[in-house]
């Protein structure tokens, strides 16, 4: 997808590349994905089949949690790969110098398969895929840690604190082009009234967009096989955040396919109950934030993303404030 953010590449800067991470002549290289912040870029070289990822050349139009996000995604692939058994593609070469380029940059593996939000799946696989996701969410969920926050920015010594942060900052981003959110400052208001409940909440390793074009699906044996790429926007965090993305347009208590294969292998099973509809809420209100926030630095009115984050932040906010004004019934 078009954004601003992403760079423009010529043959000559990926050969250097890839000449400093000593894999081979370049043969070809074509964008690749439906990314909207990073550039992608499907590589050949005469020592086999990449993916180089570069991230944007200017720091000033990017919202504050993307500061340094590629060291962040490098960082998740290798936590992924280290405490669970999820597929992920292998970091071969990373490079944070600026000297090759002028802006970070890796190269992983190139996974065979297609993005899930492209396959074309029976009924029956459709729910498995449903239920895989739930299962690999609850994988992520048991790599736990004592501080909260994106890595790149700040850690903190709770959920509350670490929430109220990363919402201050998307509001000072939105500041920063000239507009206001007053939905962005009510979520805050909400975020303090339930200060208890988020000062209780256990650290995990948190997706935060385990949407299908973060997927990608293969066959192997006659079986799918899942593969989760992009994991640049996890935060240590509250694991009821990653249910916002999955059955999308459920409620929490209403997400049964998903919940049911979570509890199955989760650590902590999440039910529906009162405090996690709380939770739930407050997640749907940072994801609408999020797309409320990013549209000013990625798209101009003209782009189809634009009216896609308005129209997905609208039905965000709404479930978010109804839930905490009114409750779950």
């Amino acid at each position: 997808m078009i954004s601003r953010t992403k760079p423009e590449l010529t043959k000559a800067q990926v050969q250097d590349m890839f000449n400093s991470a000593c894999l081979g002549e370049v043969i070809s290289f074509d964008k690749l994905g439906d990314g909207e912040y990073n550039a992608v870029y499907d590589v050949v070289s005469d020592m086999g089949n990449y993916v180089l990822k570069v991230s944007p050349l200017e720091k000033t139009g990017i919202l504050t949690y993307e500061q340094d996000m590629m060291r962040g995604e490098v960082f998740w692939y290798a936590q992924i790969r280290a405490h669970t058994n999820v597929k992920v593609p292998y970091v071969y070469y990373k490079d944070f110098s600026h000297t090759v380029f002028p802006s970070d940059y890796f190269i992983m593996e190139r996974m065979q398969g297609e993005q899930l939000n492209n396959a074309k799946l029976t009924k029956e696989e459709k729910l498995w895929c449903k239920e895989e996701i739930a299962r690999i969410i609850a994988k992520f969920h048991k790599v736990q840690n004592n501080k909260f926050g994106y890595i790149q920015n700040q850690l903190y010594d709770n959920w509350h604190i670490a929430l109220r942060s990363m919402t201050l900052n998307l509001i000072h981003d939105t500041e920063r082009v000239g507009r206001k959110t007053k939905r962005g400052e009510k979520l805050l208001k909400y975020i303090d009234e339930h200060k208890d409940i988020l000062e209780s909440v256990t650290c995990s390793m948190v997706n935060l967009d385990m949407w299908y074009g973060n997927i990608l699906c293969t066959r192997k044996n006659d079986k799918l096989e899942l593969i989760v790429i992009d994991p640049e926007r996890t935060v240590w965090g509250d694991s009821i955040f990653d249910f916002v993305n999955l059955e999308f347009e459920k409620m929490l208590n209403k997400k049964t396919t998903s919940l049911i294969a979570y509890n199955e292998t989760a650590k902590i099973e999440i039910n529906g109950t009162k405090e996690e509809m709380i939770r739930f809420a407050l997640g749907l209100g940072y994801l609408a934030l999020i797309q409320e926030t990013e549209k000013y630095y990625r798209y101009t009115p003209r782009h189809f993303g634009w009216w896609r984050n308005v129209a997905s932040c609208k039905f965000l906010y709404s479930n978010a404030f109804r839930i905490l004004k009114y409750g779950t019934n």
